[in-house]
């Protein structure tokens, strides 16, 4: 294998890794805000739209993602919903990373020590103070590392999208290996792409998690 052709296919490849990064940015950005929202009306709300709210969660984490990609793509347009790869993509990621994080962000806030949470109320502080002041700023402690994990793990499955013809990093990878017929390298030149950011974004959330442990 010729080394200066490898880093070719990875030079080719990198604009599906900006794709692939964008999809999930999108995603994680319009997710773990409803992620919150959902946890939130979970613990708090009367429940017919508890049980409504519970399954969304439900049916988001499951449904694969796979299956989640082919009804935003190929079933919404047997309703006239015509959506492009990239949006049907964002909606099928945005939806399974909410109800997957609306678990962790639960559990986060349920962690926070009642005797806190009481100590609050008796100095006079309302629900919504107790929650922005008291319960949020714990909570977020324990959630930041698990929700940087479900975003590595988003980015990973971000390969899933190329098959909705959206042009990430495993879909560019198999053109060109249809083009080359060189698809040992070429995956391999995909592989390196991912390794190249879930490597040290590991590495990036093993660090804030020993950080946060030393102030919990």
């Amino acid at each position: 294998m010729d080394i200066y052709i490898w880093f070719g296919y990875v030079a080719e490849l990198l604009p599906g890794l900006i794709k692939a990064l964008q999809l999930t940015g999108i995603s994680l950005a319009l997710g773990y805000p409803l992620a919150l929202v959902f946890a939130v009306l979970i613990d708090t709300t009367p429940k017919p739209l508890n049980w409504l709210v519970i399954a969304v969660v439900e049916v988001g984490r499951g449904i694969p993602l796979l299956v989640l990609l082919y009804i935003f793509y190929q079933g919404l347009p047997q309703i006239s919903i015509v959506p492009s790869s990239m949006v049907a993509a964002v909606s099928a990621f945005t939806w399974s990373a909410a109800s997957y994080a609306t678990e962790i962000i639960r559990s986060s806030i349920h962690s926070v020590p009642s005797g806190q949470i009481e100590a609050a109320s008796a100095i006079g502080l309302d629900g919504t103070d107790r929650f922005r002041f008291v319960v949020l700023p714990q909570a977020a402690r324990i959630a930041i590392p698990p929700l940087m994990g479900l975003a590595i793990i988003m980015f990973q499955l971000s390969s899933l999208a190329y098959v909705i013809a959206l042009s990430e990093v495993m879909q560019s990878a198999y053109f060109l290996g249809t083009k080359t017929f060189d698809y040992l390298p070429v995956f391999l030149a995909a592989a390196a792409v991912y390794a190249s950011v879930t490597i040290p974004a590991s590495a990036l959330v093993t660090s804030i998690e020993r950080r946060l442990s030393r102030h919990v």
